[in-house]
């Protein structure tokens, strides 16, 4: 595929690294040279300098033929991207998509008007980042979870700690104790270290694992108790960071919670978050790095405690400091992706990483059509997709034992209709069906195939 990118920056970086590893010819635009350097140190693209939204520069990027145009551009406004995104489509890109930082626009009525005018996709890392840890502070047991048509199929993302009983035991150790309670799940994957293990049924389960588990949702509770997990019910919650991530979860909480305080450095943004958010939030103007100050907080009496400040090194730390303190969960905003590993291993409970839940938007429209969503997880390098089978593709023509699945993926739940169920070796595939597939990065396209 022919992909331009529009901006450099964060997020536009991380994708033209992880799209230009799938054999596609990534062209990046932006207006300062030496971002466009810095990147192409290290990543096979064509660089084209100037403003995105400049017809003669879309041309000269090839806006004309390309098969996708993302807008990512690191600018306040989203203008630029917008205006780009437009632009390139009317040119001749097949599917253009746009960055925004402004909620109004990802209403059903604009995004509609966004479409006719054009664009394919429009997206809001911070509002996706917040939904993500609304989520993860329901299901306060996991690292991370995944609803699959609307939760009748469930992954969630366990790490084990030392008291966990599956510690040194083997997968089908752990499958026969389960199964005594007829519980339907499926191990997908295992996270240890750098390495991700796509487990058989003599792997053992090891120390700080982090286990991806496909289940129903009625299995999903009594599986926790197995691995030695439970949910902690959250009344008390304490954000650091006042910013966009900040707010929308304390926007989406409050009415869910009894009380919520955040912790924010800025003076004049303290004054504008105590107009907009309701009287269970208290907004308190401090330096949430200070453990000193989260003690006179009274931190100890908070269920769970978010970081969400700019920068990635204060929520690591301000959350080991929260752990240390007895929150019993922490969620942290980690934007360095090579930091994702040091915060899970320094007890940072869960981890929120815009640039991955990005690049899954994206990287479905260089699929086929067939895919319903694409997410990466952040303890791997992992894929969890979800495709809608086409009467006639070569997953439906046998049982899966017997169709050479690529052997780095692995089909976890399935979905028909109104019934659910976990995939084995003797399950067979109907046309339409809804598919749940855990994936390595060098097995997306083959599995793709499959679905056609």
């Amino acid at each position: 595929m022919k992909i331009i990118i529009a901006g450099a920056g964060e997020v536009g970086s991380h994708l033209a690294k992880m799209l230009s590893n799938e054999s596609n010819e990534i062209t990046v635009i932006d207006s300062e040279k030496e971002r466009l350097d810095l990147l192409a140190e290290n990543t096979d693209i064509i660089k084209v300098e100037g403003n995105p939204s400049s017809i003669e520069i879309l041309k000269e990027a090839g806006a004309d033929h390309a098969d996708l145009f993302i807008a990512v551009s690191p600018s306040e406004s989203q203008d630029v991207n917008i205006v780009s995104a437009m632009l390139a489509k009317k040119m001749g890109s097949k599917k253009a998509t746009a960055r925004v930082n402004n909620e109004e626009y990802l209403s059903y009525e604009n995004k509609y008007l966004f479409t006719e005018m054009g664009i394919d996709l429009l997206f809001y890392p911070e509002k996706i980042a917040a939904a993500e840890i609304v989520g993860l502070l329901k299901r306060s047991a996991s690292t991370e979870s995944i609803d699959f048509a609307r939760g009748k199929l469930q992954m969630a993302v366990f790490k084990l700690e030392e008291d966990s009983p599956i510690i040194d035991k083997k997968l089908s150790d752990f499958v026969n104790v389960a199964s005594s309670d007829a519980l339907p799940f499926r191990v997908v994957a295992i996270s240890r270290g750098n390495e991700t293990i796509i487990p058989r049924v003599d792997t053992k389960f090891k120390y700080h694992d982090l286990v991806f588990i496909i289940s129903k949702r009625e299995g999903m509770e009594t599986l926790m108790q197995y691995i030695g997990k439970s949910n902690v019910e959250v009344n008390k919650l304490m954000i650091l960071g006042g910013g966009p991530i900040g707010e929308m979860v304390a926007k989406q909480v409050c009415k869910q919670v009894d009380s919520i305080k955040i912790i924010e450095r800025k003076k004049e943004r303290c004054f504008e978050l105590n107009e907009r958010l309701g009287g269970n939030v208290i907004v308190v103007n401090g330096d949430g790095r200070n453990s000193d100050m989260l003690m006179e907080e009274s931190i100890r009496e908070y269920d769970a405690f978010v970081a969400v400040t700019s920068s990635t090194e204060t929520n690591i730390l301000a959350c080991v400091a929260a752990k240390r303190l007895g929150v019993s969960r922490t969620i942290a905003e980690v934007e360095n992706i090579e930091y994702i590993k040091l915060a899970e291993n320094m007890g940072v409970d869960a981890v929120i990483n815009k640039k991955l839940i990005t690049a899954g938007r994206i990287f479905k429209f260089t699929l086929s059509d067939k895919v319903h969503f694409v997410k990466y997880m952040s303890g791997t390098n992992a894929e969890i997709l979800e495709f809608v089978v086409a009467p006639g593709s070569w997953i439906t023509k046998g049982k899966l034992k017997d169709l050479g699945f690529p052997q780095n993926a692995i089909i976890g739940g399935i979905i028909r209709g109104n019934e659910s169920f976990i995939a084995v070796g003797d399950s067979e595939i109907e046309a339409y069906d809804r598919v749940a597939v855990f994936a390595l990065p060098e097995a997306v396209k083959d599995v793709d195939k499959f679905f056609r």
